[in-house]
C-alpha cells in the first residue's frame, strides 16, 4: 500500500512538472502559424497591402500631392464565422496612413464623449469661458473607409481550408462616388497528423 501511495504521488509529481508552462517575448511582427484562425500576420498582411496600395494609386497621389484630406472609418462588417475584432485592423490601417502624412483622421468612436467635454466647457459655469474650445469648429470629414471581412471554411477528412477576403473601400461623402477599392485574399490550411496534433 506505501508502494502505491509512493507512485501516485511521484506520478502527480511529474504529471505536474510537465504542466509547467513558460511564456517569452517574441517579434510581433514574426509570422504566426498556431491555427487557421485569423491571427495576428493576417492583420499586419491586410494592413500592409491596403495602405501600400491605397498610397499608390494615381488618383489617390494626385489628391494628395498638395494637401491632407480628412476621412473617418467606418466599422467593418465581419462576415465570417469567428470573432475578429475588425477595429484592430482598421485601427492599423489608419494609422498608416496618418503616418504617411497623407490623410488626417476625425474618430467617430468618440464623438459622443466629445459632445459630453464641449457641452461640460460651454454650458457647465464650470469653465472659464475664455479658454472653453467654441462649438460648431470641427472639420467635416471629406472621405469614408468601409469594408467587409468574409471567409469561408472547407474541411475534409484532416484537412481544413480557411479562404478570407478583406475589402476596404475609399467614398467621397459629398459625391457617393467610391475613389479607391482594393481586396487582399488569405487562405490558410491546416492538415492534422494521425494522432490529431
Amino acid at each position: 500500500m506505501t508502494r502505491l501511495l509512493s507512485m501516485i504521488m511521484l506520478a502527480a509529481a511529474v504529471t505536474l512538472t510537465g504542466c509547467a508552462s513558460k511564456v517569452d517575448y517574441g517579434d510581433a511582427t514574426e509570422r504566426e502559424t498556431v491555427s487557421t484562425d485569423f491571427g495576428s500576420t493576417d492583420l499586419q498582411m491586410i494592413a500592409a497591402k491596403m495602405v501600400d496600395d491605397m498610397l499608390v494609386f494615381p488618383p489617390i497621389v494626385q489628391m494628395t500631392a498638395s494637401r491632407r484630406p480628412v476621412a473617418f472609418v467606418d466599422k467593418i462588417k465581419n462576415k465570417t464565422t469567428e470573432h475578429i475584432d475588425t477595429e484592430s485592423i482598421t485601427d492599423t490601417i489608419q494609422s498608416k496612413l496618418l503616418n504617411s502624412g497623407k490623410f488626417r483622421f476625425v474618430d467617430m468612436t468618440v464623438v459622443e464623449r466629445v459632445r459630453q467635454q464641449l457641452d461640460y466647457q460651454n454650458d457647465s459655469g464650470l469653465v472659464d469661458p475664455t479658454t472653453a474650445v467654441a462649438m460648431g469648429k470641427q472639420i467635416g470629414a471629406e472621405f469614408m473607409l468601409y469594408g467587409n471581412m468574409s471567409s469561408i471554411v472547407k474541411r475534409g477528412g484532416s484537412t481544413t481550408d480557411v479562404y478570407y477576403k478583406f475589402t476596404l473601400k475609399l467614398m467621397n461623402l459629398q459625391t457617393g462616388i467610391i475613389e479607391w477599392s482594393n481586396e487582399k485574399e488569405i487562405r490558410k490550411t491546416r492538415s492534422k497528423s494521425l494522432f490529431g496534433l
